[in-house]
This record gives structure tokens, sequence and C-alpha cells, in this order.
């Protein structure tokens, strides 16, 4: 079953690869890279599910995966523990097809509470050399 959380996501069409961002909650989807961002929604049935993305450029850069900006992507994709994978196409690009990888970002534990109180250097309390004579 897709969860809800952060996925790292990999991409590619015949025209180029990518990675990115994506954001999943309650159906809906959120998500970028270095130039596009994108929004939209899917729907989960057991370990299948379906999405509509729109994508739009946000900052001048490389092209898209795409050869085009501003598109709508219909994917299907299967799911199975963290991993997700689909396929894809975009209306104003018929023939090309996409595919990719989700991968569900784990939280890393908080760091564990100190046993003690960190010790304060003090160099006062250095054992003194002997002092030479010469």
């Amino acid at each position: 079953m897709l969860k809800d959380g952060t996925y790292a996501a990999w991409f590619r069409t015949p025209l180029g690869e990518g990675t990115g961002i994506a954001e999943l909650s309650e159906g809906n989807i959120c998500g970028r890279d270095d130039a596009m961002s994108y929004s939209g929604f899917f729907d989960v049935e057991g370990e299948r599910f379906t999405a509509v993305l729109r994508t739009k450029r946000h900052t001048e850069g490389r092209a898209s995966i795409f050869g085009v900006d501003d598109l709508t992507v219909r994917l299907k994709g299967t799911c199975s523990g963290k991993f997700a994978s689909f396929v894809g196409a975009a209306e104003q690009v018929p023939g090309v097809r996409l595919e990719g990888t989700l991968i569900l970002s784990e939280e890393h534990p908080s760091a564990p509470e100190p046993l003690a109180p960190p010790l304060i250097f003090n160099p006062d309390r250095l054992p003194k050399l002997p002092k030479r004579f010469r």
C-alpha cells in the first residue's frame, strides 16, 4: 500500500532522467526537483495506485525529461513496502513513456540523551611537568 509520507523520486523518459522529492498526503501529491514543481492527486487500491500530476517550471535551466514544461502526466504503478514503481505518459507528448521509482523516506531517530553531563576542559587541572634546571 502506498503510504502518506515523503518520497525520494527517480524518473526517466527516452529524453532524459531526473530525481526529486514527492510529498504524499491524503490523496494529494506535491513535489519538486531542481527545475520543476509537481502537484496532483493519487488513488490507491491495495498494492496498485494511479495518479495525475501537473508540472510547472519554477527555475530556468535544464530541459524537462519530456522536452515540454507544462504537462499533465497520468501514472499507474504498484508498491511494496517502502518502494513503488510506476509508468506513465503525458497527454501533451504522446508516445513518450515515463517510468520511475519512489522510495519512502524514513524518520531518523533523535539523538539519545547523554548518560552524563559533558566534561568541561580545565587546563589548570592538568598534571604539571617538573621544572628543569639549566
